[in-house]
């Protein structure tokens, strides 16, 4: 498929021409031309008058089978290019759902890609059909008005299907998940702009080989590894990547997905290092402003900086700083920010700070065990470096274990034969191992 590009920059969108090519290449256009247009909005066609003659004279001369548009059009705009263009016009957000159809497997991710894409139909659609009562005869891709009403009849219903498929498939997920909570998981969520290199991150901390390319949203099946962090057990997921300016279309179609953001424990937000400063402002804004739609800015938040392997330790180390600079001047509360290498899986400082904010979560508790047992002092011992930390031991008639435990596993715990009493202040645990 050959396909003209158009980008108009103006103050209210945060656009990036390497990233529109980038999506075009992603989506499998042979891209003839990129036109650039400085200007605010026209109502009529997005793009200036004189802009539009330009495109037109583009159009004739290279013969696109389309013109892709950077900024969203709004279904009159779309209406109003195509009539004067004569060639189908899309915007980014169909671009994008083009790229979705491609990279979807799962029935689950078929299904959110196949709502989105409806959702977003039916303003075209009404349209249309506001057009054909004007007098206009074109209707929607050539249907009469007949034939338009009937079809949003089918969006509305097939709509209200796959969202009751949808809501059977969040059931499912969330039975599963309290079964992890129950057995005591710590559970991450890889969070982050497309191709910063979640899906290489979560390799490199669970020891697989999930596909991962360098190529935008190769990731659109949620996937959960399970790992060991000092022996704490941990579920991570990888999600469906951000872009900027995601639309609510996409948010909700994807929401039983991204809804592993909302539950997590953690989320770590990735972020590619080897690109400039600037383009890592912008992919951390727009990805702060999905969490923020999310409702998820409250979790407990470690951005990890991946690709350090390409870029100076100076660079990394400024780059670091800088970030933790831009989420105060967003009022972002960060635990850190970890400088990573996913692909040559050195992880070194993301372990560290992870092992500092897993003691902080409220499914770890800071509690006093109490063996009468000598002989289930070892055993008692192992289990609780392997769902906590042990913060100090006093051996008597009775051994008295302080430590820090989570807290799905304190019915494991008791079925040990233990008494386990909590300390109400964890400070009070830590006190009393500097005593010891």
């Amino acid at each position: 498929m050959r396909a003209v590009g158009v980008i108009r920059y103006s103050r209210r969108e945060r656009l990036s021409r390497d990233e529109f090519e980038e999506l075009l290449r992603s989506a499998g256009y042979d891209v003839l031309a990129i036109l650039e247009q400085n200007r605010e909005e026209h109502p009529r066609y997005n793009i200036g008058k004189g802009k539009l003659e330009e495109l037109k004279k583009l159009v004739k001369e290279l013969k696109p089978d389309k013109v892709i548009f950077a900024n969203r059009l709004t279904p009159s705009q779309a209406y109003n290019l195509w009539k004067e263009l004569k060639v189908e016009v899309i915007d980014r957000w169909q671009l994008v759902l083009e790229i979705f159809e491609r990279r979807a497997h799962s029935k689950e991710a078929k299904l959110q890609v196949e709502l989105a894409r409806l959702q977003y139909e039916v303003p075209l659609v009404k349209e249309a059909i506001r057009r054909i009562k004007l007098g206009d005869r074109a209707g929607f891709k050539g249907m009469g008005e007949y034939q338009t009403q009937q079809y949003l009849k089918h969006i509305r219903y097939r709509m209200a299907k796959i969202r009751k498929e949808l809501e059977r498939v969040k059931a499912e997920r969330e039975i599963r998940r309290k079964k992890r909570e129950e057995v005591g998981f710590i559970l991450l969520a890889l969070a982050g702009y497309t191709n910063a290199g979640k899906s290489t991150l979560l390799n490199a901390l669970a020891g697989e080989s999930v596909e991962a390319r360098n190529q935008m949203f190769t990731t659109l099946d949620t996937t959960t590894r399970r790992f060991k962090l000092s022996g704490k057990r941990v579920l991570v997921t990888d999600t469906v990547g951000f872009i900027d300016g995601l639309p609510p279309f996409i948010v909700e179609a994807f929401h039983s997905t991204l809804e592993e953001i909302v539950r997590a424990d953690i989320v770590l937000l990735v972020l590619d290092s080897s690109e400039p400063w600037r383009e890592i402002a912008r992919k951390f804004r727009a990805s702060v402003d999905v969490l923020r739609e999310l409702k998820a800015l409250d979790k407990p938040i470690v951005v990890v900086l991946n690709k350090v392997d390409l870029i100076e330790r100076d660079d990394a180390r400024e780059k670091a700083g800088l970030i933790e600079k831009l989420s105060e001047n967003l009022g972002v509360r960060i635990e850190g920010v970890a400088k990573v290498s996913a692909k040559e899986r050195k992880l070194d400082g993301l372990y560290t700070l992870l092992e500092k904010v897993l003691l902080k979560l409220p499914k770890y508790g800071a509690f006093e065990i109490t063996v009468e047992d000598p002989g289930k002092v070892p055993p008692v011992m192992a289990f609780l470096s392997s769902v906590g930390e042990v913060l100090s031991i006093e051996y008597g008639e009775e051994t008295k274990i302080r430590a820090y435990v989570q807290t799905g596993m304190l019915r494991e715990l008791t079925r040990m034969g233990v008494k386990v009493e909590r300390l109400e202040h964890p400070g009070q645990a830590e006190e009393l191992d500097q005593n010891e």
